[in-house]
């Protein structure tokens, strides 16, 4: 490359020295030219002025004579007058006189712009005009005195001696005129001897210039074909190298006509010769709504900016196609301006293929599932939409970042045992505890796939991560409630057994309060029979939990017994406790019994008080609510149907998640002893189940605790077909 760089620099060089050569050449011809040129029209110029010179003196010399031969001819008309005194004498010598005045008139304008003549003139012209006068006055003797009288005159030495004087002044004036008239002939002459000399030498020189400027035109000539054969061969191999670039170029002119287009571009416009084309608009082709981003590109374009563009074309046979185009400026040295050198190509393949990503990526967006693409160095390279739903991250914020530290609060054993897994086999396949964007623990499905590269080598890993974390709550629901369910059995038959033994406790001490009428004994055994009823209060408690409650149901409305709840928190629940209690008037009833129901609304109000020893709000709210069949995972026990939501939330201390999953279990409590048997919950959870309902619990600590009481209700509709006795029940209730 530096070689042909060289080379071409090399003849770039010569080519500028024989240009500069010529044009050194060319200018001194010039100058040889201009300069034989200026010297021929000063030789010129010199040989007319000194043939001016001899003319004026012709001209003079004759003016001259002219006046000799008048004033001659003038004395001798004068002459023949005063002898014969004839009419027509006379006449011949005014007219004579006349033009011997006339002719010194014409000699002193010729000599007006000569001052050395002009003197020569000034002493001529008084003597002839003294003459003349002379003449006139014999003339006027001769008429009035006679031929006698002017005789004397004519014979004087005066008249004889002005005549005199005048011929010398004429010959004076002539010898001195032809001398000039020799001097400027003599001038004249070798003037046009220099200017001949002159003309063939620079004839010579001219024809020695011209035979040199042929010879260099002609080599020059001979170089510029020599030149124009490389250049075709170059612009030969050029559009064969153009032709054989596998992507469309263009050459648009400023008014968007094409110019030049190679081979590929003509494939992609579906035609065969470059003529159809040629000087036709280029966006002919072009489909309509890109026509306008087209033309503010080619303009933009032609004036000195570069630019990209996407659009599509349908060819001549009817193919659509995507191009992208990139336009530069190119400029023409003829006038400064721009015009617009396009490289396009065909990306309808690539389009085509971006649509079916895009698809795909629709496809994974639309997926419930988390599915995420990680490289080996587990930084984020995909996230879907069903990522974003589950982990609350947005696609933008998590690309790049290490997932371990964005999902994970540290690298579990599991977690290592998973990567060497997926590295070694290909997949994984198990459950993982994962983070949300508000740092809630979710449990996830998690499904691990090694993707490799053409080499075979590892480049990423693709994770599809289903959340089960409801789907293990219920399953944890369900064991607790069978465990409940294996409890409150064994319970049962205990409190069997624990009441038979109490019951003959219970008569005996009775019989001795008969017997034994003394005060001291008397309290003794009511202190014995209260705490025996307390045992077998007690074993009640735990027999219901155990067996459910099977009493009297009727059709219940809520919110006469939200009232009295209302009166016993304002008559026993100390002051630093706010009560707030909302329930609509229209809420549904529901089937039950009133005691039990009563026995649930207490046990949830009295924990919520000891949640909060030093105060807060206590908060009891109901509504209608109707649970469809999407709904129905909210807890193991749930059914499609209408209920009656009661909740009762407090302000309190909380309770984490581990007490949470036991505060349902019998004599399980968090109070201290003797405040609390741990039987009124699991009660309360007997009642609710035996009325077909369900509970749920959300607390935090530190924040409160929420219990959701749910028992199915009886609408309007339900009520409105029962019989004439129930609805008498519901109206007096």
């Amino acid at each position: 490359m530096q070689v042909i760089c060289g080379r071409r620099g090399d003849r770039m060089n010569k080519k500028s020295y024989r240009v500069q050569k010529l044009k050194a050449i060319f200018v001194l011809a010039l100058a040889v030219v201009l300069t034989n040129a200026v010297v021929s029209y000063s030789n010129t110029v010199k040989l007319i002025h000194k043939q001016q010179e001899v003319t004026y003196s012709y001209k003079v010399i004759t003016q001259i004579e002219s006046i000799q031969s008048t004033l001659k001819d003038t004395e001798t008309a004068q002459r023949n007058y005063l002898i014969t005194a004839g009419a027509d004498d006379l006449q011949i010598y005014l007219a004579a006189a006349q033009q011997t005045n006339s002719n010194i008139q014409i000699l002193s304008k010729l000599t007006a712009d000569n001052h050395h003549k002009q003197q020569s003139i000034s002493l001529l012209k008084p003597e002839i005009t003294k003459r003349l006068n002379i003449l006139q006055q014999e003339i006027s003797l001769r008429q009035n005195q006679g031929l006698k009288a002017v005789r004397q005159l004519m014979l004087s030495d005066k008249d004889q001696q002005i005549g005199k004087e005048i011929q010398q002044l004429i010959h004076d004036s002539l010898k001195a005129e032809q001398n000039l008239l020799q001097q400027g002939m003599q001038q004249s002459q070798a003037s046009s001897q220099k200017a001949i000399v002159t003309f063939f030498i620079a004839a010579v020189v001219d024809l020695v210039l011209v035979a040199l400027l042929y010879d260099l035109l002609w080599r020059y000539i001979r170089q510029l074909q020599q030149t124009e054969v490389a250049l075709r061969q170059s612009e030969n191999r050029l559009r064969a190298m153009i032709d054989a670039e596998p992507e469309c170029i263009k050459l648009i002119a400023r008014d968007g006509t094409l110019l030049e287009i190679n081979a590929e571009g003509l494939a992609m416009m579906e035609v065969e010769s470059a003529d159809v084309l040629i000087g036709k608009p280029i966006d002919a082709v072009i489909v309509p709504e890109y026509k306008a981003a087209f033309a503010d590109l080619h303009e933009s374009i032609c004036q000195g900016n570069k630019g990209t563009l996407e659009f599509e074309i349908i060819g001549f046979q009817g193919t659509r196609r995507y191009m992208e185009t990139h336009g530069v400026p190119l400029r023409n040295e003829s006038d400064g301006t721009f015009i617009h050198l396009a490289l396009t190509r065909d990306i309808t393949q690539q389009k085509q293929a971006q649509q079916k990503i895009r698809e795909q990526g629709l496809l994974l967006d639309v997926s419930t599932d988390a599915i995420l693409v990680r490289n080996i160095h587990n930084q984020i390279l995909f996230w879907n939409k069903g990522a974003e739903r589950l982990h609350g991250w947005k696609a933008e914020e998590v690309v790049g970042k290490n997932v371990l530290q964005l999902l994970y609060k540290e690298i579990s054993p599991q977690l290592e045992d998973a990567y060497l897994r997926v590295m070694n086999t290909g997949e994984w396949r198990g459950e993982l505890h994962q983070l949300t964007r508000e740092g809630k623990v979710i449990i996830v499905e998690s499904r691990w796939m090694l993707i490799r590269d053409d080499n075979g080598q590892p480049k990423s890993i693709l994770s599809v991560n289903t959340e089960i974390t409801q789907q293990k709550q219920l399953e944890a629901q369900l064991v607790r409630s069978q465990r409940l369910e294996s409890m409150g059995t064994l319970a049962g038959g205990i409190v069997h057994d624990l009441n038979n033994i109490l019951s003959p406790i219970l008569m005996a001490v009775q019989l001795l309060q008969k017997k034994l009428p003394d005060q001291q004994s008397q309290q003794i055994l009511q202190t014995l029979e209260n705490n025996v009823k307390r045992g077998a209060n007690l074993l009640k408690q735990v027999l219901s939990f155990a067996r459910g409650i099977e009493g009297k149901q009727t059709i219940v409305q809520i919110q006469p017994l939200m009232a009295e709840i209302e009166q016993i928190i304002a008559q026993t629940f100390p002051e630093s406790i706010i009560c707030q209690i909302d329930i609509p008037k229209n809420l549904w009833y529901v089937r039950g019994d009133t005691t039990q129901l009563h026995q649930v609304l207490i046990n949830l109000v009295v924990n919520a008080r000891d949640a909060m020893p030093n105060g807060g709000i206590l908060r009891i709210a109901a509504e209608n609510l109707v649970i469809g069949e999407h709904s129905v995972q909210i807890n193991i026990d749930a059914k499609a149907g209408s209920y009656i939501a009661i909740v009762v939330t407090d302000t309190g201390m909380g309770m984490s998640s581990s007490v949470q999953q036991r505060i349902f279990e019998p004599f399980f409590t968090t109070k201290e002893i003797g405040k609390g048997t741990g039987l009124g919950l699991s009660t309360a959870l007997g009642i609710i189940k035996n009325h077909g309902g369900f509970v749920n619990v959300y607390s935090q600590v530190g924040r409160g605790t929420q219990f959701t009481v749910y028992f199915p209700a009886l609408t309007f509709r339900d009520t409105h077909s029962l019989s004439p006795e129930l609805e008498s029940v519901i109206k007096d209730s």
